[in-house]
């Protein structure tokens, strides 16, 4: 890195819960990062190796498709905001909100993402003979050249499909049956036309050092806000109570007839849960509204 002049990407490539890629301006800084990673073992083994890519200038969008294993269906799109800071600043976590669908997107631009990224991944699976059977996120950068992928995972993205699944009208456990057995020909998905929204509530300090225990209010009452589905991540149950018990410890969700209306009431059941150092960014999808 020391002889590079570019911008750098530094990853630690084992798990890292979301939190192990640092984007780095300057070689000296990619420096730093790898010697955290590798000699400061800020994330234990899964630093033993570290990834160095060129930095991509551009959008990040999230692609999620149900594959069995010959044939795919791509999910409705959904756009992650990683950085903890408004305005994508400071460092990443494992997702600090979303939202659905993601008008970036094309749909010429979805037919290449089709052709030149999924369609062949899943054939280059299959003449390996390793078929793939469930769920394909690809994580993409949206480059002046096009989509380029940065990552691939082979499970849901959160917090992506939070506001994805709060789209969805067809049964999940249909189609996820349909994936195992190879028929994803029989199924016919479908999706609630209006676009949601997922602000995730996190805990005072995250990514970093954070305390956990701390008693939640207002659930029940955000709960019953119409179109709005709560979802739990880093809690537990004590003493008869919800605390927080992670980092990410909420994704508050919801439908509107447009993005904006989806934000606002996102937001506004937001504003009806507390727990003491509570945090979120105040800016999930305005990058839609732009």
């Amino acid at each position: 890195m020391a002889s590079r002049d570019e911008a750098v990407v530094v990853k630690a490539a084992g798990l890292a819960k979301g939190k192990g890629v640092f984007v780095c301006d300057e070689p000296s800084e990619g420096i730093l990062a790898a010697e955290q990673i590798m000699a400061d073992r800020i994330f234990g083994d899964a630093g033993d190796t570290v990834i160095v890519e060129d930095k991509l200038l551009g959008q990040e969008v999230s692609i999620l498709a149900f594959v069995d294993g010959r044939s795919l269906f791509v999910m409705e799109t959904s756009q992650d905001h990683k950085p903890i800071g408004e305005g994508d600043t400071g460092p990443n976590t494992g997702g600090m909100g979303a939202y659905s669908p993601a008008p970036i997107v094309t749909d010429k631009l979805m037919d290449q993402i089709v052709k030149e990224i999924l369609v062949p991944t899943i054939d280059g699976m299959n003449r390996n003979d390793t078929p793939y059977r469930g769920i394909l996120y690809a994580g993409l950068m949206l480059t002046q050249g096009g989509a380029r992928t940065l990552e691939y995972n082979v499970r849901f993205g959160d917090p992506e499909t939070q506001p994805i699944l709060m789209r969805m009208k067809s049964d999940l456990l249909e189609v996820m049956l349909a994936v195992c057995d190879g028929k994803l020909d029989k199924v016919n998905l479908q999706w609630d036309p209006r676009p949601a929204v997922c602000v995730v509530m996190s805990s005072g300090g995250y990514p970093g050092s954070y305390e956990k225990g701390k008693v939640i209010e207002g659930l029940d009452e955000a709960a019953k806000m119409k179109d709005v589905v709560v979802f739990h991540a880093g809690t537990a149950k004590q003493d008869g109570k919800i605390v927080t018990n992670g980092g990410r410890v909420l994704g508050v969700t919801a439908l509107g007839d447009t993005i904006a209306e989806a934000q606002t009431r996102a937001y506004e059941a937001v504003d009806m849960i507390r727990f003491e150092g509570a945090y979120c960014r105040r800016d999930i999808a305005d990058k839609a509204l732009k």
